[in-house]
């Protein structure tokens, strides 16, 4: 099919020149014509019946038609004017002569009447129909960052169908200013456009550049086609990476956690890929740092591998490195700074303490010697020390971290023997921190207590003729003091009654612990009690039914069945000899008999309960009655053996020390194996 096109206000002469040259070739009998392409079906080529020379009416009859070449009939005979004609519209380019430069079809006009044939050329005139088009309109191209200025890159040229002045005649690009164009001529006469890179590129400022390449035909207008060209820039590893930073400071308290993100340091790589792969290193740390520190190589993340320690250290640097993949770098510093967190207590250390310290100790008297320490900072480490409660000490500072605790006023043992002292140390921080150390301090005696008795003045009332070595009263003094200052030394003063010794009629006994010890020959003291046992006073004699001790001792007369007592046990009996019958009357005076010679004695009123536990030996000399000599000075017990008043040697103790045991033995046996007899002597008991 022939394209269709109309072309009629720009050849108005050239086609009466057209008409002479056909009607001159018509005499030769060649007919040509000329006509422009696309005009439409029917449109007028030339006169063929007046070019032959023919009249119309007979050209009709004579039968002529037109046989076209080839199978595309493009003319046609208009047998009513004798016209040549357009069969179609005729495109030029696209079916008849698309590479051909001069385009002349052919067809034949057949009379058959005559027999004659005649051969028509028509010439399809090129009009600017077609615009220069390009075979890529979107073309990409990758050059390289690095690429030199100057470099050529050939294109593609532009096509256009059209011939002659209605062809591709220039180009021109716009878009970039790094990019210019170049036309190279062919050897056919083309034109070969060429992109030049004018200026250096750069990736990291501009990663595409855009544009657009123009062909022009010489038409009139001027027919246009475009292509566009988008440049990619091609990475180059022509940047190191760059930290944000040069320097990331961090401050942050010992007790953040284990694993925490300190600081995330950050560098940016303006290349691509690889190039642009950035990664994180330490390049500069201590050993120490090591062991707290960990960097994560992709993120940046500067954590924690275990806890900080203010005290152990407060500034770290790092010198962390970001490096590409193509072994460009930059490096930052790290530093972090850990704050203190009160997480010390104070140290508080006794360098030196007294154990003990002596009552008469003067104000001032250091007792101890302390030592403080926080391992805290700022008001974290100020510590204060005081001591507890209202006690005699106080604390005074020596020098820097020293203090000493000393005595505040003087101490008296009798008042507080023992003291526990505590010293606390408190810190500054929020909460408070506190420590505490107890002194412990014995108070030492000093003899500053006399004895003082329980009772000012001490009486006893007793019964006449009562046993040597009864228990007439008790005495008790105590002393304030403690251990050697506090024994109380008993002294009975010498005195006279009816120009008798007083010691002839009471001695001094101790008693320690319930055991009564018996008296020291010759001797009017009462003699040491520890811990303020009492003393005791007894009789040393026989009081009688007139005794003139009465102004020591009221006594009285004894009532009971002497008689009785005498008959059994005369008093001229050997076993009796110096001790009365009264001293058996009632079962107390029994029993004080017995308890002189025997350590147990158990009288009851049933007689076979009754028990007595002869002891032989020294327990009998122990009990015994000693009378000093009249004149002889009583010594005080513990300055002698408490045994040297009686003889060592049995041999030398008197006749009657023996008969009076003969008489215990006697006794004993008749308790033991004639209850009956001893029964007349406990009658008065039961």
């Amino acid at each position: 099919m022939c394209a269709a096109g109309r072309r009629w206000d720009r050849r108005q002469r050239s086609l009466l020149w057209v008409m002479l040259l056909m009607a001159w070739e018509a005499a030769w009998g060649q007919l040509r014509y000329s006509v422009p392409e696309e005009m439409p079906k029917g449109s007028f080529v030339g006169d063929v019946a007046k070019d032959l020379g023919l009249q119309l009416p007979e050209f009709r009859d004579r039968g002529a038609r037109i046989v076209s070449e080839g199978r595309t009939q493009c003319f046609a005979l208009d047998g009513k004017t004798g016209h040549l004609v357009t069969a179609e519209r005729i495109d030029r380019e696209e079916q008849l002569c698309r590479l051909v430069e001069k385009c002349v079809l052919r067809c034949v006009l057949i009379v058959e009447g005559e027999m004659k044939f005649y051969e028509i050329e028509v010439e399809i005139m090129d009009i600017n129909d077609n615009d220069p088009s390009f075979q890529e309109t979107e073309k990409e191209l990758r050059v390289s960052e690095t690429t030199a200025p100057g470099w050529r890159f050939p294109l593609r040229e532009a096509q256009d169908a059209d011939l002659g002045p209605n062809s591709l005649q220039s180009y021109e690009l716009s878009g970039d200013e790094h990019f210019s164009l170049a036309v190279q001529a062919g050897p056919g006469g083309d034109q070969r456009p060429e992109l030049v890179l004018a200026k250096a590129l750069d990736r990291e400022e501009a990663a595409f550049h855009e544009l657009v390449l123009r062909a022009m035909d010489g038409g009139d207008p001027a027919r246009t086609g475009t292509a566009r060209i988008r440049v990619k820039v091609l990475d180059a590893n022509d940047n190191a990476p760059v930290f944000s930073q040069a320097e990331y400071t961090v401050r942050v308290p010992e007790d953040v956690p284990v694993g925490s993100v300190l600081v995330t340091v950050t560098a940016t790589d303006t290349d691509e890929g690889l190039n642009g792969h950035v990664k994180y290193s330490i390049q500069k740390i201590t050993e120490k740092a090591t062991q707290i520190f960990e960097l994560h190589c992709d993120t940046g993340e500067v954590s924690l591998l275990r806890s900080l320690d203010f005290e152990e250290g407060y500034y770290y640097e790092l010198e962390v490195q970001a490096h590409d993949g193509g072994g460009l770098f930059d490096t930052t510093n790290v530093v972090v700074t850990v704050t203190d967190v009160n997480d010390n207590a104070p140290l508080l250390r006794v360098s030196s303490a007294l154990n003990e310290i002596s009552e008469d100790a003067p104000s001032g008297t250091v007792v101890a010697l302390l030592h403080l320490q926080d391992r805290d900072s700022g008001v974290n480490g100020e510590v204060r020390c005081s001591l507890d409660g209202d006690i005699p000490f106080r604390l005074e500072k020596s020098f820097d971290d020293y203090y000493r605790v000393v005595t505040a006023r003087e101490l008296d043992r009798e008042q507080v023997s023992e003291y526990n002292v505590t010293v606390r140390a408190a810190d500054g921080g929020s909460p408070a921190l506190q420590s505490s150390a107890v002194l412990a301090l014995r108070v030492l005696d000093v003899n500053d207590n006399a004895p003082v008795f329980a009772e000012e003045r001490y009486s006893a009332r007793l019964a006449e003729n009562n046993a040597a070595g009864a228990l007439v009263l008790t005495v008790r003094a105590t002393d304030a003091d403690w251990g050697q200052n506090a024994r109380v030394r008993y002294r009975l003063s010498e005195g006279r009654v009816r120009g008798a010794p007083l010691s002839s009629y009471v001695y001094r006994r101790d008693v320690r612990g319930g055991e009564a010890l018996g008296p020291a020959a010759a001797s009017s003291a009462l003699g040491d009690a520890a811990g303020g046992v009492g003393g005791g006073v007894g009789t040393a004699a026989l009081l009688g039914a007139r005794g003139d001790a009465q102004g020591l001792v009221r006594g009285r007369r004894g009532q009971g069945p002497e008689a009785a007592a005498a008959g059994l046990l005369p008093p001229d009996s050997g076993a009796l000899r110096g001790v009365p019958v009264s001293h058996f009357v009632g079962i107390d005076g029994v029993r004080a008999f017995l308890q002189s010679y025997s350590h147990d004695v158990s009288l009851t009123a049933d007689s076979r309960k009754s028990q007595l536990r002869f002891s032989a030996g020294g327990s009998c000399c122990d009990t015994l009655p000693a009378r000093p000599l009249p004149d002889e000075p009583a010594p005080l017990l513990g300055d002698d053996d408490p045994a040297g008043a009686f003889p060592a040697d049995p041999a030398s103790l008197p006749v009657s020390f023996w008969d009076r045991t003969a008489f215990v033995t006697f006794l004993s046996f008749t308790l033991l194996f004639i209850p009956p007899v001893f029964c007349v002597l406990c009658r008065e008991i039961i």
